[in-house]
């Protein structure tokens, strides 16, 4: 699905991106482990600040953002603008391109 503003993603060059830049902090499988940042198994359709176990920032907790393609395309550009005040360090994808693999691999990866 093409959203606003949001190219086509390569879930090859996503896992990629993931693997380097993201794995160190999130787990994607059922059951996986909360690190520094939340398990993502079922981000898509799941709101801001709710896994269980996990102990988020109230502005996470409060932002009230439901996961989606756009969404997460929207957060990771710059997490910390996205939601003022959440604890995740990462400076996030400045190229639309790397977003929307990361977010197409997510797509796969955690469903």
């Amino acid at each position: 699905t093409i959203m606003s503003g949001m190219p086509e993603g390569d879930v090859a060059n996503g896992a990629k991106l993931f693997k380097a830049r993201c794995t160190q902090c999130h787990t994607v499988n059922k059951g996986g482990a909360n690190k520094t940042g939340p398990n993502l198994y079922g981000v898509f359709g799941r709101q801001s600040g709710s896994v269980v176990g996990y102990s988020y920032t109230s502005a996470n907790k409060n932002a009230g953002v439901v996961w989606s393609e756009q969404t997460l395309f929207d957060y990771l550009e710059n997490p910390k603008k996205y939601i003022p005040g959440t604890k995740m360090a990462f400076a996030g994808f400045k190229k639309g391109n790397d977003r929307a693999d990361v977010v197409a691999y997510l797509k796969e990866a955690t469903a």
